[in-house]
């Protein structure tokens, strides 16, 4: 069997399509599966790595539709995931017209896409389309280096003097998250070990340029491949709302999250509303109650082990193998 993945990353759209779509394509691999991706990576070289180093035939995105089916043809498809929020929805109808059954990864609105299994993996997420609809945290598709790390039970934080913390903002960090988050931590007077991920040297020079207190100290590192075993060593986690937030709850991790753009907000006001993370605000927007929120996290060893233990509880890191076994049914069917 052969499975084709179309997705999308780059500079401005971030990587969390391609990361969600790798961590299918790994599960579907392990099962003797043949993937292929066809994706649009925008020159970015880690979304590139992430296909490389896992032996992930890589293509060029098709340009059209009749291009997407003339290449599920030569490729001899079984089925074919979409992951986008700019392919036009004319190509995943002409694949299905071809004859191919189709999967899309969708975040609320299905954008026109047609498909026979849909998935949305977003927290109390409710799906109105297709004959397979798979929706919620219990479809959440994460990455094996997350899932074999996720701890047997919600970990309980003791006192440290000087918590762990951990910030990142994807592959990219298109909108420069970092140092905003990098100032607030800062702004907060308590005393923390921070490490901060810079995408670019651009983002390194402007975070070495924040000013830490008192008790305070920042490591200013470039992206990483070893995140999930970097994250299990933190106390708090700051991120931004979107796909990276199913993986935090998974491993447990107590988590503080910003919303960056519009489509991010839904998943960060669910989230911070069931307690399953704290809430910093919108970028850009941080005010003294955003301060006030992160002190106490950083302070407090008891508000850490609530939020992680909630978390923990609402992502299983089972997502992907329902979602695999839905997939290889559908594809497996006659049309």
């Amino acid at each position: 069997m052969r499975i084709g993945i179309r997705c999308d990353a780059g500079p401005r759209t971030g990587v969390g399509h391609l990361v969600r779509c790798v961590a299918l394509a790994e599960e579907l691999t392990a099962r003797g599966v043949d993937v292929h991706f066809l994706a649009d990576l925008g020159g970015v070289a880690w979304a590139e790595a992430q296909l490389e180093q896992r032996g992930l035939p890589w293509h060029p995105a098709p340009y059209d539709a009749v291009g997407l089916v003339a290449a599920a043809e030569r490729l001899e498809l079984s089925a074919l995931v979409v992951d986008s929020y700019t392919l036009p929805p004319q190509q995943s109808a002409a694949v299905r017209s071809a004859g191919f059954p189709v999967l899309a990864i969708v975040d609320g609105d299905p954008r026109g896409q047609s498909a026979d299994i849909y998935v949305d993996q977003n927290l109390d997420a409710v799906l109105h389309d297709g004959d397979v609809r798979l929706a919620g945290l219990d479809y959440a598709l994460l990455r094996s280096a997350v899932r074999e790390l996720r701890p047997v039970s919600a970990p309980v934080h003791g006192f440290t003097r000087t918590p762990k913390v951990v910030a990142f903002f994807g592959g990219t960090d298109a909108y420069r998250a970092a140092p905003q988050v990098a100032r607030l931590l800062t702004g907060t007077a308590a005393g923390f070990d921070a490490t901060v991920i810079a995408a670019d040297e651009s983002l390194r020079a402007e975070l070495l340029a924040v000013e830490a207190g008192p008790g305070q100290h920042f490591e200013i590192i470039g992206p990483t491949d070893h995140l999930p075993k970097l994250l299990m060593g933190a106390d708090l986690v700051i991120s931004a709302s979107g796909t990276s937030t199913w993986e935090l709850l998974c491993l447990g991790r107590a988590a503080a999250l910003v919303w960056v753009v519009d489509n991010q907000i839904q998943g960060y006001e669910r989230t911070v509303a069931r307690g399953y993370a704290a809430g910093l605000g919108r970028l850009g927007a941080f005010d003294p109650a955003s301060a006030d929120v992160l002190r106490t996290l950083l302070t407090s060893p008891e508000s850490r082990t609530e939020i992680a233990a909630r978390g923990w509880s609402a992502v299983d890191g089972l997502g992907v193998v329902r979602v695999a076994d839905a997939l290889l049914a559908t594809a497996r069917s006659p049309r």
